[in-house]
């Protein structure tokens, strides 16, 4: 994880088996957390327990326990990094956002404004969008190296597509375009950078192999980043493999369990049934992804789908009353311009728009 400072261990470890403040550390080291642990042994099983502290207010942000057997050693060293990420990354993202808030605006640098970009990227809507994408945009003016900010920046505008927030829809699509071949330029071993220009090379640009190369790519780098996971089962969606969605899916929520985007974790697990054409299981994934972003077009109208073509018309016509209240413009054709679905799939929603008393 590029983002992600380390002390090399020959540092680290000289604390070890020492009574040292956990402040005394941040300031040695020069680094705002620490984790600090322990590992018993009984027999061929071992426990690991670890604890994510920040070093300044020495409060503890994160904790956790894992469990394995000697067996395999090496196998049982990447579970516990494994394990270790999922929990560690989301926390610290988050306390990162927050320090943020409370820096006055004037001293932000490039990774302060990403931060920010993150931050009213996951707030899902149409104002926040377009601060994300300016900060995004100035942490790279900032730092023209800063290849995660050039890629998020270009996945911006696979939110505006999806929305129907594009404005000149010719010139976004290049812009995204730019923006994505620049990011995978700079960071060809950047994770965040390719999970972000694939899924724009696939969602915005029509890319399909090429996307899901750039994000397989990011896999590879780091096996535990849950945006990937996520972004390769739209993918898989969009190429109409559902199972191999659905697995990818499961990935994204083992590894980041109470992620803020979870509304479209769900989203994309009821897309992925809905191509299989498991209404019922697409109608249940969507309602939990309406329930976490009551506005979200994309969910709303896989609910509106699915109650339609299984007989559920009143619900459908519900759903379809939400999406005209929040977009008056939304049409069944105008499915074809948001979504990047197959053409056999994109019937079969439009049909079911239809159903549910959308105009066409």
């Amino acid at each position: 994880m590029r983002w992600l400072f380390v002390i090399a261990r020959n540092s680290s470890f000289t604390y070890r088996d020492r009574a040292v403040d956990v402040r005394q550390i941040g300031r040695e080291l020069g680094v705002r957390y620490v984790i600090e642990g322990s590992l018993r042994k009984s027999g061929n099983r071992v426990r690991m327990t670890a604890q994510l502290i920040d070093a300044e207010s020495r409060l503890t942000l994160a904790g956790h326990r894992c469990d394995g057997v000697l067996g395999d050693i090496f196998e049982l060293q990447d579970t516990i990094v494994s394990e270790m990420i999922a929990v560690i990354a989301p926390k610290l993202e988050a306390n990162e956002i927050n320090r943020t808030r409370r820096k006055p605006t004037e001293n932000l640098d490039a990774y302060d404004l990403y931060l920010r970009g993150l931050e009213s990227y996951y707030l899902w809507t149409q104002p926040a969008h377009e601060m994300a994408l300016s900060f995004f945009k100035q942490a790279f003016a900032l730092d023209d190296n800063f290849a995660a900010a050039c890629g998020m920046a270009a996945r911006c505008y696979t939110s505006r597509k999806v929305n129907g927030w594009m404005v000149d829809r010719e010139a976004e699509v290049s812009e995204a375009r730019r923006l994505s071949r620049q990011a995978v330029a700079l960071g060809g071993d950047d994770p965040v950078a390719l999970t972000a220009a694939g899924f724009t090379n696939a969602h915005v640009l029509g890319e399909m192999a090429a996307g899901r190369t750039l994000v397989g790519r990011a896999l590879r780098l780091n096996p535990n980043y849950s945006v990937a996971w996520y972004c390769a089962g739209w993918i898989d969606v969009w190429l109409e493999d559902a199972a191999s969605a659905l697995d990818k899916f499961g990935y994204a929520i083992r590894y980041s369990p109470i992620d803020p985007m979870m509304f479209n974790f769900h989203a994309g697990i009821a897309s992925a049934h809905f191509v299989a054409g498991r209404l019922d299981d697409a109608r249940l994934y969507a309602l939990k992804a309406i329930d976490g972003r009551p506005a979200f077009v994309t969910a709303l109208q896989i609910a509106a789908a699915t109650c339609a073509l299984g007989g559920r018309l009143a619900e459908a016509r519900e759903h379809a009353a939400a999406l005209r209240g929040i977009n008056g413009d939304l049409r069944v054709g105008s499915a074809a311009d948001r979504f990047s679905l197959h053409p056999n799939t994109l019937i079969k929603l439009m049909e079911g728009l239809r159903l549910a008393g959308m105009p066409e």
